[in-house]
């Protein structure tokens, strides 16, 4: 359906893979090439199942047990123990004690009786959906070119004229045990079936085999797909494009400016993550004519509206006369709007036990000329509700073209947004870690401390863009932090913190990729050492040009998206015990790293009024993974000393108080303390890693 993708899905299935593998394996391997194209299904949308015969741990006996994915697995990912196991026999008798639609949510409570040789995986609420269609192998996919025809104001019609009655047609029913008899009955009534649509849902499909079902869905996925191809060619979508895109460079620009408007507006009660996406899909919907009528009708597919709330915020905006000022003065106005709405929505919807309204704000934000943003607690879940909402676009488009589109009614919408079940499962979700929902941006990042740094912050949930001079490290710095805690939440950004333009570029992008910033951690460094009489203007500017005005110019910028977003802030400098206490050869680095250290006095006043906090963390001798002491500085504090290399060292440790070492993780605590609540009552401080040094007591 995407006017980007390619026009037919490929048969991914491969017998010789097959072949060795046992019947778990095979559903894990279905379900995995099904979930490896999102034009079958989005993230964790839909389900596979397979009835199979095992062994009985208590009786002996083989028994027939359904493998179906648990609640809240994805299918492009998923793996054996994704899986809930559930006894059949068990299954079929919870059928005699249903007791009709008013106890349909109760049913959920009996599924873990079922459970099969003790898995502790969850049974999602499909499960009866999976079993009790009569087939062995039963695959559940969101589609869009099929939802695009369940989303029709005449989808049953459109169904008999695509497929006649090889793949029949449901009406829509929240997803439960009355839909699971439903579909039981269906299969019961039209034996020679092999699908059924599910209206404003999705696609079930079925086989004797898994390769069957496995075909059997794609075959009726591309059949879709090519009567759309037919019934669309030459047609304008969404009634043709009215406002045309901005140029790329300039779309991220924009970006850059409103994300974290946007973002501190809608961060009263959490901070959010955000997402932008201006690829072909989006901007063909947001140019277009019917943008605001189709965008006010929401989604329909209950996966993509549970990600994507019940309609998006359209920001008003005119490419052909950008004025970016007007749209940020008027942002407020439209959030504002947009959480009245929602409250309006919610008390007009609401039942005497539904949970307490949640969070009001837009999840998704659409910007003619511009593209989408959309924002979430987290920065996989904003990604991801971009991607079910370019799903609703595409469903959208074929639904408009050839019929007249509906999303879903707002009471049932409501229903599922505000289910009993879903709040339980929400309230299952473990605590937030200490950072979950911030930004930070390290200069320095590729380096040892800088790293050290990143780690720890990502330990704790945060997002971090690693900035770096040096192209080499930094990409195997944001490879291996992607390895470690995903590619969701580590960019790279090569940063010269001593050019003005790399500095205000690289804030841009870190507001791009996440929305703005909450932690600032200014690390960029070197050192040098020379008696002053050999100390040449140039390496004295270079001390300063780094040390000092670098500090400054990142500072400054950290400063401009913190009073933009108005959630407060924080600044945490790397400065040195030089800046404290005088070091011999060594007047240039000592002198701006004491600047440093006015500085962030200097910004600790500035920035109070509006929660802004700026601290300064003083390592000391900290050879190991610092980039510092790679090249002639080692040498030189050697001389200095009168050591060598490898004396040194040691040296440090024995000329410290506690007679310690110091290494970057220890730096990392100390700016992490700083960077997080902990430390929420401390502004302006120095704390000293240094293994105790008297000469470096602040005084």
């Amino acid at each position: 359906m995407s006017s980007t993708a390619p026009a037919r899905l490929q048969n991914l299935w491969d017998d010789a893979k097959a072949a060795g593998m046992s019947e778990p394996e095979r559903l894990v391997y279905r379900s995995n090439i099904l979930g490896s194209d999102k034009r079958v299904t989005n993230y964790g949308g839909g389900n596979t199942s397979s009835k199979i015969f095992q062994k009985d741990p208590l009786s002996g006996q083989d028994v027939e047990v359904l493998w179906v994915k648990g609640s809240g697995g994805d299918s492009a990912s998923i793996k054996l123990d994704g899986f809930a196991t559930l006894y059949m026999d068990k299954l079929r008798a919870l059928k005699g004690l249903y007791r009709g639609l008013a106890h349909e949510d109760e049913m959920v409570g009996y599924l873990p009786h079922a459970t099969f040789n003790l898995n502790p995986r969850a049974a999602s609420i499909d499960t009866p959906l999976h079993a009790y269609v009569p087939h062995a192998f039963v695959d559940h996919m969101h589609p869009d070119a099929i939802i695009a025809i369940a989303a029709s104001k005449d989808s049953k019609a459109l169904t008999e004229e695509i497929f006649g009655s090889e793949i029949g047609w449901l009406p829509w029913k929240r997803p439960g045990f009355e839909l699971g008899l439903w579909l039981e009955k269906f299969c019961l009534d039209n034996p020679a079936a092999k699908g059924v649509i599910l209206e404003s849902h999705g696609l079930f499909t079925w086989g004797d085999t898994p390769r069957e079902c496995y075909e059997q869905t794609i075959d009726t996925i591309n059949k879709a797909i090519a009567w759309f191809e037919g019934k669309t060619a030459g047609k304008a979508a969404f009634g043709g494009q009215v406002v045309a895109p901005l140029p790329a460079d300039e779309r991220r620009a924009v970006a850059a400016r409103l994300m974290p408007k946007i973002r501190g507006l809608i961060s009263n009660e959490f901070k959010m993550l955000g997402h932008f996406d201006d690829s072909a899909a989006v901007l063909e919907f947001v140019g277009s004519r019917d943008l605001r009528p189709l965008a006010a009708l929401g989604t329909s597919c209950p996966d993509h509206f549970l990600r994507t709330k019940i309609r998006p915020l359209v920001i008003e905006f005119d490419p052909a006369k950008p004025d970016i000022d007007a749209v940020v003065a008027g942002l407020e106005q439209a959030t504002a709007d947009y959480r009245a709405d929602y409250a309006a929505y919610y008390n007009r919807s609401k039942h005497p036990d539904s949970p307490a309204i949640r969070d009001a704000n837009a999840v998704v934000y659409l910007m003619p000329g511009v593209g989408m943003f959309t924002f979430a607690k987290d920065k996989a879940t904003a990604r991801i509700s971009g991607e079910f909402y370019v799903n609703a676009i595409n469903v959208m488009r074929g639904s408009s073209a050839v019929s007249t589109y509906h999303g879903l009614p707002e009471q049932e919408a409501f229903d599922i947004e505000y289910w009993l079940l879903e709040e339980a499962k929400l309230s299952r979700m473990p605590k937030p870690k200490s950072l979950a929902g911030h930004i930070a941006l390290v200069t320095g990042g590729a380096g040892g401390i800088g790293k050290a740094t990143a780690v720890r912050l990502l330990r704790e949930g945060a997002c971090v863009v690693l900035a770096d001079i040096d192209e080499a490290a930094l990409a195997s710095a944001n490879e291996e932090l992607g390895k470690a805690f995903g590619k969701d939440v580590v960019r790279p950004v090569n940063l010269n913190v001593t050019s003005e333009a790399a500095v205000i570029s690289g804030f841009a992008e870190t507001a791009v990729e996440f929305g703005g910033i909450d932690i600032l951690v200014s690390n960029a460094g070197l050192a040098s050492s020379a008696p002053i009489e050999e100390t040449t203007l140039e390496l004295w500017n270079k001390n300063m040009d780094i040390l000092s005005t670098g500090y400054f110019l990142v500072s400054r910028e950290a400063f401009r998206m913190f009073r933009a977003q108005k959630i407060g802030g924080n600044v945490v400098f790397v400065a040195s015990k030089n800046g404290l206490a005088a070091s011999p050869n060594a007047a240039a680095y000592c002198t701006a790293k004491a600047a440093e250290i006015h500085l962030a006095r200097c910004l600790a006043l500035e920035g109070a009024a509006e929660q802004i906090r700026v601290n300064v963390v003083n390592p000391d001798a900290v050879l190991r993974g610092s980039k510092i002491w790679a090249g002639e500085w080692l040498e030189q504090r050697a001389s200095t000393y009168k050591t060598d290399k490898e004396g040194l060292e040691e040296m440090y440790r024995q000329r410290s108080m506690l007679k310690l070492s110091v290494f970057p993780e220890d730096i990392a605590e100390a700016i992490y303390f700083f960077a997080s609540d902990m430390s929420a009552k401390s502004t302006g401080n120095i704390i000293n890693v240094d293994a105790g040094n008297a000469q470096s007591f602040t005084r």
